[in-house]
């Protein structure tokens, strides 16, 4: 949850890497930087690591 620094309004439910907002009540400009990159941003679901390379996981067919 994101909240303005200044009159604690809730500005935004999100996930986010770096992000600025104007709080419309007080207007604040917010500006944020997550301390860690999310786990699942610092590589796609369907590579591998395998020996320092990444590959692409082989997908099963539906029949």
């Amino acid at each position: 949850m994101v909240r303005c620094g200044s009159c604690n309004r809730k500005l935004a439910e999100a996930e986010y890497i770096r992000l600025s907002i104007k709080c419309p009540r007080c207007g604040a400009i917010n500006q944020m930087k997550a301390s860690e990159p999310l786990i699942s941003a610092a590589r796609p679901p369907d590579l591998e690591a395998h020996d320092g390379k990444l590959e692409a996981t082989p997908r099963k067919e539906r029949l």
